[in-house]
């Protein structure tokens, strides 16, 4: 972890491009954003108006997987891409759905500013023997799972939840992505859960939607963080074939909804999908 000194110059040095991670938090109603992360995301809402709705469905998807993780034995977490720790973070979720206060959790990043803000909110909400936050990529596979093995946080050889929410959408098809969940899922104990979200473009309502969401893809080019729409069977195949979690893959607000989750009543227009998996 890096600390804080250097996080403070590591934020104060990013503020020339939007920062994908901290969009994210605008849309979420967070307040570790910049002006310039916020004038890009309302350049984003003129042309796409709920996408705020739809960054809060993954946040909301990522809470109730995490509480279903824990529901069904799993006391650890592999957060990877897990931008800013925010409400209703993994390892507050995990605290409040587990009385013994007994789960770990590793939130992973590869972007300097994300886990420079990493380094200062953890400090203010977490438990330093069960919650840290590292630097690792996860297009570098091997380099990533050694420096989880290494944390001292994480067990490789017990069951674990490999959370990539919100993740896998800036992450194109020509960077490998079957080759990168083939390695995470190969790495997981049996008894593993692999939790997947990502917005999709499947289903356009109309064309002027259709053609938002290619905007939204040009759009993303200029930050930190380009995009990639996928359909769900395009992006069921991450899963690799485990048996799934009821209901399955699914748009989020269908899956294990409860009274906060928005688009419940029409899931479809969430324009996100996700599900988890456990490893045989």
């Amino acid at each position: 972890m890096i600390n804080h000194d250097d996080a403070l110059k590591a934020v104060e040095s990013s503020l020339d491009r939007p920062s994908a991670a901290r969009i994210y938090d605008y849309f979420i109603g967070g307040n570790t954003n910049y002006a310039i992360d916020r004038a890009f995301a309302e350049k984003v809402r003129a042309r796409l108006p709920l996408m705020g709705d739809y960054c809060l469905t993954s946040r909301q998807f990522l809470g109730r997987a995490v509480r279903e993780c824990v529901r069904a034995g799993i006391r650890q977490f592999a957060d990877i891409g897990s931008g800013l720790p925010t409400a209703g973070n993994v390892h507050e979720v995990a605290d409040e759905t587990r009385e013994e206060l007994d789960t770990r959790v590793l939130y992973i990043d590869n972007e300097p500013i994300a886990l420079a803000h990493s380094t200062l909110l953890l400090a203010d909400t977490a438990d330093p023997q069960r919650h840290h936050a590292i630097a690792a990529d996860f297009l570098q596979p091997e380099d990533l799972w050694d420096r989880v093995a290494a944390s001292g946080i994480i067990d490789v050889h017990e069951p674990i939840a490999l959370v990539i929410n919100a993740v896998m959408h800036f992450v194109k098809d020509d960077q490998g992505p079957d080759e990168l969940l083939a390695f995470y899922r190969e790495k997981l104990a049996p008894g593993s859960l692999l939790v997947l979200s990502q917005m999709t473009n499947e289903n356009p309502v109309n064309d002027d939607e259709r053609q938002a969401l290619v905007d939204l893809l040009e759009y993303y080019e200029t930050t930190t963080n380009p995009g990639f729409l996928r359909t769900m069977a395009e992006f069921g195949r991450f899963f690799g074939g485990w048996p799934m979690l009821e209901p399955g893959l699914v748009y989020a607000p269908a899956w294990h909804p409860d009274a906060r989750t928005v688009f419940a009543a029409s899931p479809s227009e969430s324009r996100v999908i996700g599900g988890i998996a456990r490893k045989p």
